[in-house]
């Protein structure tokens, strides 16, 4: 269980059933963009103030450095070794075979419950715009799930399945549409700015954390989930060209505007309308996505930003530009799916990796041969994640997906750690700057965003490992390429990327050979 697989048979594996690379500079930071902006602000501005009230400034900013140190490991660790997988191919690579499979099933956690939660937040902006531009009242039972005053969300569901045919279609296509939608999203979040700033009071701000640092802490945990995306960007390194060069761009220069633009929107709603915390009869915050919070939004009415499904929006309706509010919506319902796209593209991206290793069935690596898209699990994690959607509330789903974030970032910075002790020579296009500090400094921060989530998150957390380990020891030790010796080994050097050669029938790709 602690074999180990080397750098250069990683890559060579990757040459056996190689991705098309598509996907430029450019492209990447789109996609990093499209994948974190909008998961915190559209869809986690209300439960992060919901947890600390005007706190959550701070909140942003303690996730913001946690996940930038993340992001310069994930740098070196994506340039280094440039095929798909992300956190599970380096702790491959590093710390042995369990340690991955824990990591990959981290993942499932991180990826396809998070784009439940979008898909969520997606329902919520596009109901409550249907709602106030023609004056309807839609039941919420067929809007929410059980645990949010409904039966099921069948919005959300919908918008889940419709992302999975687009992915299916292909990588390039997909990257494509995401383009149009950042775009679309940071002229409206930009227009927000512009409206809210201007009408901010700082009366607003006080008392700036009401539920004390520990409510800060809880709502930086949850509000880690905004940051997710730029890891996602990872995944896409089999695909990329040149990914030396570009994945650090990607990933940095994604992170980088984001941020900008999360402090500038949850300054302005806490200026303009406020954010205070919807407390119960003895002073304590009532946990978002709860029956108990949810009835008191409906006594107290529409007077609190943590009670709306559609934060922004129902900002700018109550500082007088209901119109642009209604608009703000309209961009939201276009531009979220973009953030669900990216959740299920690095979702997909791993399975098909840890199917190619052999630690899950051979069926789900499978790819279409006319969209070159792993089409088999592409169709499972769709439908997955749409049942998530249709059952879960927003602020449940994030804090579960945060758990398995937060392992599998640690794991990384541990593991950009001790590849620099065990292989110091090996080529690294981008090194960690400071790697003895940023590297800790990234594991002690994400054990200590662990913490902060809810006793039940952890709980969930620590079960769903042990399933993981469960199946380990059922399939994945005994069908492992490496545990029975199957492994590839590159001809040139193992620091050179991948070059997609077209197979010829009957006829193995250049680099394959059997141990």
């Amino acid at each position: 269980m602690w074999r180990v697989k080397p750098l250069d048979a990683i890559i060579a594996t990757a040459e056996k059933k190689s991705l098309h690379r598509s996907l430029g500079p450019v492209q990447l930071t789109l996609l990093g963009i499209g994948g974190v902006i909008g998961t915190g602000i559209f869809v986690l501005t209300a439960e992060a103030a919901q947890k600390a009230g005007p706190g959550m400034i701070a909140a942003f900013v303690i996730a913001g450095i946690v996940c930038a140190v993340a992001a310069l490991c994930y740098a070196e660790m994506a340039a280094m070794v440039p095929v798909s997988g992300s956190a599970y191919t380096y702790s491959y690579a590093v710390m042995g075979e369990m340690i991955a499979w824990m990591v990959g099933w981290a993942l499932i956690l991180e990826y396809a419950v998070a784009a439940g939660a979008v898909s969520v937040g997606w329902s919520g902006y596009v109901v409550g715009l249907i709602e106030n531009a023609f004056h309807l009242d839609i039941p919420n039972a067929l809007v929410r799930g059980p645990l949010d005053g409904g039966l099921v969300n069948l919005p959300a569901m919908a918008i889940a399945l419709v992302v999975t045919v687009l992915l299916v279609i292909g990588t390039k296509e997909s990257a494509t549409v995401n383009a149009i939608l950042v775009a679309i999203k940071i002229v409206a979040l930009s227009l927000f700015i512009f409206l809210a700033l201007p009408v901010m009071k700082i009366e607003h701000f006080t008392p700036f954390a009401p539920l004390g640092f520990k409510g800060i802490s809880a709502a930086a945990a949850s509000i880690f989930f905004a940051y997710v995306g730029f890891d996602a960007v990872s995944t896409a390194a089999e695909e990329t060209r040149d990914p030396q060069r570009n994945m650090p761009i990607g990933l940095i220069g994604s992170l980088g505007i984001c941020t900008i633009f999360y402090m500038l929107v949850a300054s302005g709603v806490i200026g303009s309308v406020g954010a205070q915390p919807v407390l119960d009869a003895h002073g304590a915050g009532l946990r978002p996505g709860s029956a108990e919070l949810t009835a008191a939004c409906q006594t107290a009415g529409a007077t609190h930003v943590v009670c709306s499904k559609e934060a922004l929006a129902w900002t700018l309706r109550q500082i007088g530009w209901p119109q642009i509010g209604n608009l703000l919506g309209l961009a939201a319902g276009l531009a979220l799916p973009s953030v669900i796209l990216m959740m299920m593209f690095g979702q997909t991206r791993i399975f098909f990796v840890m199917s190619r290793d052999g630690l899950l069935p051979a069926v789900l690596s499978k790819v279409h041969p006319k969209f070159h898209t792993p089409h088999v699990i592409t169709i499972i994690t769709g439908v997955a994640v749409a049942l998530f959607a249709a059952f879960f509330p927003v602020g449940v789903l994030a804090d579960i997906s945060n758990s398995g974030t937060l392992f599998a970032f640690a794991m990384v910075a541990i593991a950009v750690l001790m590849l620099r002790k065990t292989d110091p020579d090996r080529r690294r296009p981008f090194k960690t700057p400071a790697v003895a500090v940023v590297a800790p400094i990234a594991a002690a921060g994400c054990i200590y965003l662990f913490f902060s989530l809810s006793a039940e998150t952890q709980i969930l957390f620590f079960s769903w490992a042990a399933i993981g380990l469960v199946v380990y020891f059922l399939y994945g030790y005994r069908h492992s390429h490496l545990g029975r010796g199957v492994v590839e080994v590159a001809e040139l050097s193992g620091d050179a990327p991948p070059v997609p050669v077209p197979p010829m029938p009957n006829a193995p790709t250049p680099g394959e050979k059997q141990a």
